[in-house]
C-alpha cells in the first residue's frame, strides 16, 4: 500500500528545496477529513488522494500541485470550505483546489449528458488558461479512478469510460502526455467493449512471445549497424503497439490483426538532434523504407510539442516495423508532455514564456469566444484531434501545418481571421485553384483577398479545420442575428401600433428592464433577436404596458371581416393538412405552427429537434437527420420539442404516420401478396405499394404503411423480414405526404 513517505521521496528527488512540511500537513488534513469515508472498492478513501499525489509526483510536479492532489476532494466531499484550505495551506493551493472542484461539479447540473460533457471540456480549457496545474490534477484523479473502475456499477463504468475517451484522453494528447493518454484509452476500451477488448488482448498475447523475439533481434541488429556507422545512441527500445491503437486500426480499416504492420515498433534514443538524422540514414541504408511513411516532427513539431523522426521499414522475411528516433529530452516530453515542459516556481505559478507548444491552447480559447454552444465547441475540439498533417508554405516561406484534406479556406483562416473572411481565391505555385482544392505537402499558397468580401455558407461544405469552421459559423451567426434584430424591431413596432402604444415610450420606460429580466433577457438587442427568431412574441412584452380594460376594447375591435376570413382559411388549411392538435409540444413557446419535415419524416418515439423557419413555423426533424448538422449553424433558432402525452393519441385518437418501407426481395410470383398478408396480420394499414423488377432476379417493393410509433414500425419491419425471399427492409425518407401540424 502506498504511503506518504513514498510521495515525499519522489518530490524531494525532483525538488530538493520543496516545502515538505506543506506536503505532510496536507496529508494529515486529508486523512482527518476523509477518515470515515470508503471507496466503492471498500478501501479507505485516503488511498485515492494519496495515489493522485503519487501520480503527480511521478510527473515531477511542484509541491503545491502534489499537495493539491492530497486535498482535491475535501471541499467537494467534506464540510471543509475553500476558506479553510486558504487559511491552512495558502492561496496557491486553495486556487488549485477550487479549480478542480469546479470541474468536478459540472456533471451534476440538470442538463443532458452531451451538454454536461461539453461543459466539462469547456471548463477544463478555461482552467488550463488560468493554471495548467488544475487540469494535471484532474487528469491524475481520472487516471486513478479508471484504474479502479471495476468496483462501480456497469452503467456507471460505461459512462465514465466514454467520458474518459471523449474528454480526458484527448486533453492528455493535446498536452503531449502520451504515456497517460495511452493508459486512459486502454482502460476506457476495457469497459466500452469488454468482449472486443478481451478477444484482442488474447490475440495480441498469443503473439507476444514471437513479436518480442522479433523486436529483440531487430534491436540487436540496429545497435550493430549504428555502432558500425559511428552513430552515438543512448538506447534502443522495442514495444508492442497499445491495445486501443490496434483496436482503432482494426475497426477503421476492417483488417485482421496479422495485417497491422506497425504493431511492432522500435525507438532509438540519441544524445543530440543531429544524431537522429544520422540514425535515420542508417535505417534507410540497411532497411527498405515506405516513402509515404517518413515523418520529420523534429523540424516541424506537432502543436503539442511532440518531436521525433518516424519511418516504417521492411525487415528480413518481409516483416514490417515502425521506427521512432528522438533525443532523451524529446522522449521525456513525448511521454510526460506539458508536465515535463512547464517549470514552476514556488508561489509564482507557471513560466509565461512564449512557446509553440501552447499555440493550440490559444486557439481553443479563440473557439470558445466564437462558439456560443458548449456542444458546438466540443464538436470543434473533436475535429481537431489527431489530425494527419500536411505542411504548406506562405509565399514568404512560413510553414502552416494543417490536417489532411484541408483547402485554401483552411489555410486562409490559419493565417488570420480577416484573411479568411475576405478570401476570394487562391494560387498554388502561381496557378489559380478553386477554394475547394485539396492542399498537398509542400504547396506554396497565396491567398487572394478583396476588402469587404464576406464568407459564404457554402464554405462549410469544404472547410476541414475547426478554426475555419468555427470562424465561418461565427460570422454567419452574427449576420443572422443582425437580420433577426431588424425583423424583431419591426414586428415589435407593428404590434405596439396595433395595441395603440408608443414604441419610444415603451422602450424608454424603467418597467421594460423588469419585463426583460422576467424573460431572462439581458438587453434590448437580445429581445429584438428573440422576437425575430420567433422565440418571443412581442405581444408577451407589450401586454405588460396596457391596462386590461383597454386591451378588451382593442380585442373587440379586432373581430373584423378580414380576421374572420383569415380564421376560415386557417381552419381549411389545418383540416387539409390533417392537423393533430397535441402531437408535438414546443418547450417555452406558445401558439406556434409546427410541422414534421419530409426529409426524415419523424414518428412518435424518435428523438426530435425543432428549428424555427422563416414564415413557416417550427420544422421538426429526427435528431439523426442528415440535415440537422446544417441547421445547427444557427443554434439560436433551435428549440426543444417533444411528443405530447404518453399514450400516443391526439384528440383521443391514435396518431398515424405515413412511412414508406423499401423491401428488397427475390423476384417470384406472389411476393407482394405475401408481404401484404404479413402486414395485415399485425393489423396495419397499407396506403400504397409499388413494385420494380431488376434483371438480376431481384425486386424492389415500396410499401407505404400507417405507423403509430417506433415500436409499431419495428414490428412491421420484423414481420416483413420474416417473409421467405425478403433480403432487406429499409425505411425510406422524403415520403410524399401532408405534413402534420399542431399548435404547441
Amino acid at each position: 500500500m502506498i504511503r506518504i513517505e513514498d510521495v515525499v521521496r519522489k518530490v524531494e528527488r525532483f525538488h530538493p528545496d520543496a516545502d515538505i512540511d506543506l506536503l505532510r500537513r496536507a496529508y494529515i488534513f486529508s486523512a482527518k477529513e476523509h477518515k470515515d469515508q470508503v471507496r466503492a472498492s471498500g478501501e479507505p478513501y485516503l488511498i485515492h488522494p494519496l495515489t493522485v499525489a503519487e501520480i503527480l509526483a511521478d510527473m515531477r510536479m511542484d509541491v503545491v500541485t502534489v499537495s493539491t492532489g492530497l486535498l482535491h476532494d475535501v471541499v467537494e466531499d467534506t464540510l471543509t470550505t475553500l476558506a479553510d484550505i486558504e487559511k491552512y495551506f495558502g492561496k496557491d493551493v486553495a486556487h488549485l483546489v477550487d479549480g478542480v472542484t469546479k470541474i468536478s461539479n459540472l456533471g451534476k447540473k440538470s442538463i443532458s449528458k452531451e451538454e454536461a460533457q461539453a461543459e466539462n471540456l469547456r471548463k477544463m480549457v478555461l482552467a488550463m488558461v488560468d493554471d495548467i496545474r488544475v487540469v494535471l490534477v484532474k487528469l491524475a484523479d481520472r487516471l486513478h479512478n479508471m484504474r479502479t473502475l471495476q468496483f462501480l456499477k456497469p452503467e456507471k463504468r460505461k459512462r465514465i469510460a466514454q467520458e474518459t475517451l471523449d474528454v480526458y484522453a484527448p486533453i492528455a494528447h493535446r498536452l503531449g502526455m502520451g504515456k497517460l493518454r495511452g493508459e486512459l484509452e486502454d482502460l476506457a476500451l476495457q469497459y466500452l467493449d469488454p468482449d472486443g477488448y478481451a478477444r484482442l488482448r488474447e490475440e495480441v498475447e498469443s503473439q507476444r512471445a514471437s513479436t518480442e523475439a522479433f523486436l529483440e533481434e531487430v534491436r540487436t541488429r540496429i545497435a550493430e549497424k549504428l555502432n558500425e556507422e559511428g552513430v552515438p545512441f543512448v538506447r534502443i527500445d522495442g514495444r508492442i503497439k497499445r491495445l486501443y491503437s490496434i483496436y482503432q486500426k482494426l475497426q477503421r480499416q476492417k483488417i485482421p490483426l496479422d495485417k497491422v504492420y506497425d504493431m511492432a515498433a522500435v525507438r532509438i534514443i540519441t544524445k543530440e538532434d543531429g544524431d537522429c538524422y544520422y540514425a535515420l540514414g542508417v535505417m534507410h541504408k540497411y532497411w527498405k523504407p515506405f516513402q509515404d511513411r517518413i515523418k520529420d516532427f523534429i523540424a516541424v513539431p506537432r502543436e503539442n510539442g511532440y518531436q521525433s523522426l518516424h519511418t516504417s521499414v521492411i525487415g528480413e522475411e518481409g516483416h514490417h516495423f515502425e521506427v521512432q528516433i528522438r533525443t532523451e529530452e524529446m522522449h521525456r516530453i513525448a511521454e510526460e508532455g506539458i508536465a515535463a515542459h512547464w517549470k514552476y516556481k514556488e508561489g509564482k505559478g507557471s513560466d509565461n514564456s512564449e512557446d509553440e507548444m501552447m499555440n493550440w491552447l490559444r486557439r481553443l480559447v479563440e473557439w470558445q469566444q466564437d462558439t456560443a454552444s458548449a456542444v458546438d465547441f466540443m464538436q470543434a475540439f473533436k475535429l481537431d484531434l489527431f489530425p494527419k498533417e500536411v505542411y504548406a508554405f506562405t509565399p514568404k516561406g512560413k510553414v502552416v501545418q494543417l490536417p489532411r484534406n484541408s483547402t485554401p479556406i483552411d489555410f486562409a483562416y490559419a493565417i488570420h481571421t480577416e484573411v479568411g473572411n475576405t478570401c476570394t481565391g487562391a494560387k498554388v505555385g502561381g496557378r489559380i485553384v478553386p477554394l475547394k482544392y485539396e492542399i498537398k505537402n509542400g504547396d506554396v499558397i497565396e491567398i487572394l483577398t478583396t476588402p469587404g468580401h464576406k464568407p459564404s455558407r457554402d464554405w462549410l461544405n469544404f472547410a476541414t479545420t475547426s478554426r475555419a469552421k468555427s470562424k465561418i459559423k461565427h460570422w454567419l451567426t452574427e449576420q443572422q442575428r443582425e437580420k433577426s434584430i431588424e425583423v424583431g424591431r419591426k414586428l415589435f413596432e407593428k404590434e405596439a401600433q396595433r395595441l395603440r402604444l408608443k414604441t419610444k415610450t415603451v422602450l424608454g420606460s424603467d418597467q421594460l428592464n423588469q419585463v426583460l429580466s422576467d424573460q431572462g433577457i439581458a438587453k434590448l438587442e437580445d429581445m429584438f433577436a428573440a422576437i425575430g427568431y420567433g422565440k418571443l412574441l412581442p405581444r408577451t412584452v407589450l401586454l405588460r404596458f396596457i391596462a386590461p380594460e383597454e386591451l378588451e376594447k382593442i380585442e373587440q375591435g379586432k373581430q373584423t371581416r378580414l380576421q374572420q376570413v383569415g380564421d376560415k382559411v386557417t381552419q381549411v388549411v389545418r383540416k387539409a393538412l390533417r392537423l393533430g392538435d397535441d402531437s408535438i409540444v414546443i418547450k417555452g413557446i406558445d401558439e406556434v405552427l409546427v410541422y414534421r419535415t419530409r426529409c426524415c419524416n419523424p414518428i412518435r418515439g424518435e428523438e426530435i429537434i425543432g428549428y424555427i423557419t422563416l414564415g413557416k413555423g417550427v420544422a421538426v426533424h429526427r435528431k439523426t437527420c442528415k440535415n440537422v448538422a446544417n441547421l445547427l449553424v444557427n443554434r439560436e433558432r433551435v428549440v426543444e420539442v417533444d411528443w405530447a402525452g404518453a399514450d400516443g393519441k391526439a384528440n383521443g385518437k391514435p396518431e398515424q404516420y405515413a412511412v414508406k418501407l423499401v423491401v428488397t426481395t427475390e423476384d417470384r410470383q406472389g411476393m407482394l401478396a405475401a408481404l401484404a398478408n404479413a402486414i395485415a396480420d399485425i393489423k396495419t394499414n397499407i396506403t400504397e405499394a409499388r413494385t420494380e423488377i431488376f434483371n438480376d432476379g431481384s425486386a424492389q417493393i415500396d410499401i407505404t404503411v400507417d405507423i403509430s410509433d417506433v415500436k409499431h414500425l419495428d414490428r412491421v419491419a420484423r414481420a416483413l423480414k420474416g417473409v421467405a425471399g425478403v433480403m432487406a427492409v429499409e425505411r425510406a425518407e422524403n415520403v410524399r405526404q401532408a405534413a402534420s401540424l399542431s399548435q404547441a
